[in-house]
């Protein structure tokens, strides 16, 4: 489930965590850490099931966690073959709760230094606008038969979210709403602004000097007459000397070098240097705006497709898959793998337990049986949906890659026909 490439600042993705000694120690280190697995404790109905979820984390059996606002997500390995799809949810601060709690951070700065050192501050987390989840704040949800609250996989995937909150408070933020960017860019535009209005009490006494105007007043000579009117307005020229770029091309070319002088300004290292001249070719096609093929469009088309020694319609095709999955979806376009064992397995059940047909395997894709939907597993390990005219091998790339195979067609005819 875990897909890093696709976090952003309200999406984090975390490796699993290797197995850890069994003993009786305290699972979580800090105390906002204790506080979470507190309110897992005292909110559940089985103590049994507690101990069972913890032995699951203990042993290893979350893999990779992904936190977004409201939610916290993750597979876990039970004593099936086939590992479960587990969520915690907790609720989101509405703005009026997330304005109380930038007011008392910002009103001590020692609170903002802590959070910058990954500590939570007590008086902060428990303060006006609580953070940390009450008994019966914790709602999970599992896809296996079990009907516990929580389930022994939701029990294991909350201890080990425990392990996430003592390393970082900010995945907590980012849970109750808000991602770590964002906080500390309103909690430094509200810390100016509490500075500015204090210099303003603050009024200066006046300092003795002259005013610039009196100071540089001088007279100044008079215009010169207008130019003449010329008989009629003239219309504009624009010349391209044969062989050279044209308006529109040097618009793009200078777009481009800025958005990578960018790119290397901020990560030292050139996106666009490892990258053939196909792949370029695709890049910047992608990149013009719209779907229309315009005349514009037909002819930047046309002008990289033969510079790659490709058909515009080749080019089309792979501007599709950028756009659907960037470097990565249009090696999944041009690139059959052969994937090892595992997630690829693990799809075909999948999908038949979603009520829809046996699809078709071959190397990393899976064909449905009447020929009109495709899924093609990427080296990303995100399925990526394509379709296609029944009876007809043209596939073209569709939807949002997902790192689950039914939530890769959501939105296709996928089971328009079983």
């Amino acid at each position: 489930m875990g897909s890093p490439h696709r976090d952003g600042e309200l999406r984090r993705t975390f490796p699993a965590f290797p197995a850890r000694p069994s003993d009786d120690a305290p699972f979580a280190a800090t105390w906002w850490g204790n506080a979470w697995i507190t309110a897992l404790e005292e909110g559940a109905l089985d103590v049994k099931r507690l101990a069972r979820g913890r032995g699951y984390a203990d042993r290893g059996h979350v893999d990779a966690i992904t936190v977004t606002p409201g939610l916290v997500l993750a597979y876990v390995r039970g004593s099936r073959p086939r590992p479960y799809r587990v969520q915690v949810r907790l609720r989101t601060l509405d703005d009026a709760d997330w304005e109380r709690f930038l007011d008392a951070a910002a009103d001590r700065p020692a609170h903002i230094a802590a959070l910058l050192d990954k500590e939570m501050p007590e008086a902060l987390a428990e303060g006006d606008v609580p953070l940390l989840p009450g008994p019966r704040d914790l709602d999970p949800h599992c896809s296996c038969p079990d009907r516990g609250h929580p389930c022994k996989h939701a029990a294991a995937l909350c201890y080990q979210t425990a392990r996430l909150l003592d390393a970082d408070p900010f995945v907590l933020l980012l849970l109750r709403g808000r991602g770590e960017r964002e906080l500390l860019d309103a909690l430094s535009r509200l810390s100016a602004a509490r500075a500015a209005r204090a210099a303003q009490d603050r009024e200066p006494s006046p300092l003795p000097g002259r005013r610039a105007t009196d100071a540089l007043r001088r007279e100044l000579p008079p215009l010169p007459p207008p130019l003449p009117l010329p008989p009629h307005p003239n219309s504009p020229r624009h010349t391209r000397p044969p062989g050279r770029p044209g308006p529109f091309a040097l618009d793009q070319l200078a777009t481009d070098a800025a958005a990578r002088a960018h790119a290397l300004l901020a990560t030292g290292r050139d996106p666009v240097a490892e990258l053939t001249l196909w792949q370029d070719a695709v890049r910047l096609a992608a990149a013009r705006p719209g779907s229309g093929l315009t005349a514009g469009t037909r002819a930047l088309y046309s002008s990289l497709a033969s510079a790659a020694d490709r058909t515009p319609a080749e080019l089309a095709r792979a501007v599709a898959a950028w756009r659907q999955g960037g470097f990565d979806g249009l090696s999944v376009l041009e690139e059959p793998w052969d994937p090892p064992a595992g997630r690829f397995d693990r799809a075909r059940p999948l999908l038949l337990a979603a009520d829809l047909p046996a699809f078709r395997p071959w190397r990393n894709r899976l064909t449905h049986p009447h020929g009109h939907v495709q899924l093609r597993l990427g080296r990303d390990n995100l399925w990526y949906a394509y379709e296609s005219e029944p009876g007809h091998d043209d596939w073209w790339p569709r939807g949002t890659p997902d790192p689950d195979p039914v939530g890769a067609l959501t939105g296709l005819g996928a089971t328009e026909e079983t």
